[in-house]
């Protein structure tokens, strides 16, 4: 609820140009109409046409048109920001979005899971993927590892009949071990193979070798001393990321990446995804300095974080966007908060703020347009040909300019923000991990 008050109270630049506008538009009626008051006294002499032009230049005038005109359209983008799960605390933030050129993405936790998956399976002898893939879960159903974790979870997206496990035990460093259906069963890294000083199949150690070129780790399952099949895991990158970064691209947005990982793993979620510029083996500290390069080469950069490494970069940014489910300091430090923990906000984020600009132009120029149209006709300037503007029509005008500017902020209700109507923006059919 604060956060929504701070919202409200902020006021774009838009909005303060528009305020000033009503302001110099009070000042130009009032000197309009002392000006036609001293011409048509001039030309007629005092009579009761002169308060009449005087009456409909300050109907005419009357700003609420140009007042009006961004705060419709604020009211309806703060409404549908909401529904789409963005959170607005600064107004000349969601302004800026539509100027942005770069967007910096943490990796870990925003563009990936931040948790580890299996990538890959090889197998070797009598066993296939789904056989291995249940009999390590056996195992590590009563471990808490991330790696027994990712295990578990990969069996059951295949929906697989997971035997029981007994005589369970830790290794520590090495992996863990149980017995299912009277075989002992190994679950480990490469320390796990040197413990059981046992012969690694060919098909094994290549696999092993490819996963470790792309800085993956390798985990093995050995059934009675002898290793039957292995597992890749990774970072597992969000399935929204993909269409993100197409559609940030089709919208003409470069994209960064920030990180701490290894260039290796960097460059490997980063060539998968398509992402343009990488910073990997990023310290903390120095994050918010990655952030201050971009703006010094001419960007207006976005960033995109949910951590407390984060909060000092989302600060330097020129659109700071934190992650909903992150910490309560990224939060605080964001102009835009994505309730939803989806990355594909940014690019709704973006098209909003372009198609909410779109239509303050529109608004402004309506109720500046009007005005230069309208006074004119108010002062008499059409008299000599007897054509007249009655204070009853100048009140229905300026009514008329306050309802067409109602009406077009309305449209903006209709703005597209989902990203299957971007050009070449495919959602793919599951999550693509990184290779």
């Amino acid at each position: 609820m604060r956060l929504v008050e701070e919202a409200q109270e902020s006021e774009s630049r838009t909005q303060q140009l528009a305020d000033r506008a009503a302001g110099w538009l009070f000042y130009i009626a009032v000197a309009a109409a002392i000006v036609i008051a001293i011409a048509w006294t001039v030309a007629v002499s005092f009579n009761a046409t002169v308060v009449e032009r005087v009456v409909t230049v300050l109907v005419i005038a009357c700003p609420h048109a140009l007042g009006l005109a961004i705060p419709l359209v604020v009211a309806i983008n703060t409404s549908l920001a909401a529904k789409n799960g963005m959170l607005i605390r600064d107004r000349i933030a969601m302004e800026q979005a539509r100027e942005l050129d770069t967007i910096v993405f943490d990796k870990t936790g925003t563009l990936t899971k931040g948790e580890q998956g299996i990538v890959d399976v090889e197998t070797v002898g009598d066993i296939d993927e789904d056989q291995a893939l249940a009999l390590a879960a056996a195992v590590e159903g009563d471990s808490e590892h991330m790696i027994a974790q990712a295990v578990r979870e990969a069996a059951n997206d295949r929906n697989l009949d997971v035997p029981g496990a007994t005589e369970f035990e830790a290794l520590k460093g090495r992996g863990v071990r149980a017995t299912v259906d009277g075989v002992t069963i190994h679950v480990g890294g490469p320390n796990l193979l040197s413990h059981l000083d046992t012969q690694v199949p060919s098909e094994l150690t290549a696999f092993a070798d490819r996963a470790g070129e792309n800085a993956q780790t390798v985990v093995y399952l050995v059934r009675d001393d002898a290793p039957v099949a292995a597992f890749a895991l990774a970072d597992v990158v969000r399935e929204e990321s993909y269409r993100v970064v197409d559609a940030l691209h089709e919208l003409g947005i470069e994209v960064a990446m920030l990180t701490g990982d290894s260039e290796d793993v960097a460059n490997a979620v980063a060539d998968d995804l398509g992402i343009d510029t990488v910073f990997a083996e990023v310290l903390p500290e120095d994050k918010d300095q990655k952030v201050t390069e971009l703006q010094d080469q001419g960007k207006l950069v976005a960033m995109v974080g949910d951590g407390v490494n984060d909060a000092p970069a989302l600060t330097r940014a020129d659109v700071g966007i934190a992650i909903g489910s992150g910490t309560d300091v990224a939060v605080q430090s964001a102009d835009i908060i994505l309730v939803q923990n989806n990355p594909m906000d940014v690019v709704r984020l973006v098209k909003l703020s372009r198609a909410s600009f779109r239509k303050m132009r529109e608004n402004l120029a309506w109720a500046a347009g009007y005005n230069v149209f309208a006074l004119p006709l108010a002062a008499g300037i059409l008299a000599p040909i007897g054509i007249l503007l009655s204070p009853a029509v100048g009140a229905l005008l300026m009514s008329l300019s306050t309802v067409i500017v109602a009406i077009n902020a309305q449209f903006l209700r209709r703005v597209d923000l989902d990203l299957p109507s971007l050009p070449g923006v495919t959602a793919p059919q599951e999550a693509r991990p990184a290779d």
